[in-house]
């Protein structure tokens, strides 16, 4: 049933309207008990001009304000009648008159913009996350059918030698292990937006999370000749289980980036103990380096850079992941690098970092 604007109009202001009646009347009724009391001295059109007088303008008021906030009604129903899947990116109310009608004008504004923004960070996290999905199916594919190539070798022709055998062998641990990397990233990436709910910070010693990193990647350090040092000890307040993922990728990027240079090759983990400042942890390779104009987009999802695009090996999605989850863990993220050279990644543990974290995880299960 629709309602036109006046009736919505009269029905917000009925008790005005009951009110002023109301007030009329108690003033007839007075005039009446004047005139009962001293007779003759109040004539009865006196009476009827002042409740004709009073109505009149009371009645010409309802309809000035009435053609004020016409267009305000209007636009209101029109809007309440559109298509409620339809998103209205214009002002929801243009024509609003009093104070109270602009401040609610102003709350729809800074509502439908903020139901925008939220929306369309949430379409851009989708297409990030499919496009992600995408990519890692895409890269999946590469050590699969490396697995394939090598069984239908041996199909054909069984390793004669037991060097052949534990090459052959090597060789599928390597891209078994590549899959496995694959999956624990793309789980990984997955919790991220659940990140507070995944997480226990406790003090831990950097140097016993890097040495179960490199006990990890034993084999493909010593398949690539890449020989890790640990230099000095550090205990921080952390996720050892997320700072092993970012220590995963960065060593994983090492080795990957470092096996195609000839010779040893040395992979030194620098870890600094500061009271004050907080503990720092320094990754240096000595891989092919990163290019000075890759350097501020490799924490870019999907970006893979000139090393990238030459090994054909990367999804741009390691270093994201590692920057994203140090920077929800307070800590900082830094690369510096020389083509050629190798790559220095630095990973600082602020003493303040942890109480932002806390003020993030706060308001997020306030959120839920």
């Amino acid at each position: 049933m629709r309602v036109p604007p006046a009736a919505l109009f009269l029905r917000d202001r009925l008790i005005y309207v009951l009110v002023a009646f109301a007030m009329i009347g108690i003033g007839i009724c007075l005039m009446l008990l004047e005139n009962a009391r001293y007779p003759g001295m109040m004539d009865a059109s006196t009476i009827y001009y002042f409740a004709a007088a009073a109505s009149f303008f009371f009645i010409l008021g309802l309809v000035v304000d009435y053609i004020r906030q016409r267009e305000y009604y209007r636009q209101l129903k029109e809007n309440v009648q559109k298509d409620s899947d339809e998103i209205l990116v214009e002002p929801i109310i243009r024509a609003a008159v009093t104070k109270e009608q602009q401040l609610v004008a102003r709350l729809l504004e800074q509502q439908n913009s903020a139901y925008l923004n939220k929306l369309g960070a949430y379409r851009r996290q989708q297409e990030l996350h499919n496009h992600f999905v995408l990519q890692w199916v895409h890269h999946m594919k590469t050590p699969l059918s490396v697995i394939d190539l090598l069984l239908q070798e041996t199909m054909k022709q069984t390793p004669s030698s037991e060097m052949e055998q534990k090459e052959l062998a090597l060789s599928l641990h390597e891209e078994a292990d590549r899959m496995s990397r694959g999956l624990d990233m793309l789980l990984h990436t997955a919790r991220l937006d659940k990140f507070e709910m995944d997480l226990h910070l406790a003090k831990t010693p950097l140097h016993e999370v890097i040495r179960d990193v490199l006990i990890a990647h034993k084999r493909l350090c010593i398949r690539h000749n890449v020989i890790p040092q640990i230099d000095g000890e550090a205990w921080t307040e952390t996720d050892k289980k997320w700072m092993t993922v970012v220590l995963n990728q960065i060593v994983s990027n090492a080795i990957k980036y470092s096996k195609e240079k000839p010779g040893v090759k040395h992979l030194i983990f620098r870890l600094e103990q500061n009271a004050d400042t907080g503990s720092k942890v320094s990754i240096t390779d000595e891989g092919s380096g990163i290019a000075p104009h890759d350097i501020p987009r490799i924490f870019d999802p999907f970006f893979t850079g000139e090393n990238g695009r030459t090994a054909g090996e990367s999804t741009g999605m390691g270093l994201y992941l590692a920057k994203q989850v140090c920077g929800r863990l307070g800590h900082e993220l830094s690369v510096s690098s020389e083509i050629g050279r190798g790559t220095t990644f630095t990973i600082a543990f602020h003493s303040y970092g942890l109480h932002l974290l806390d003020a993030q995880t706060n308001k997020n299960m306030r959120a839920l």
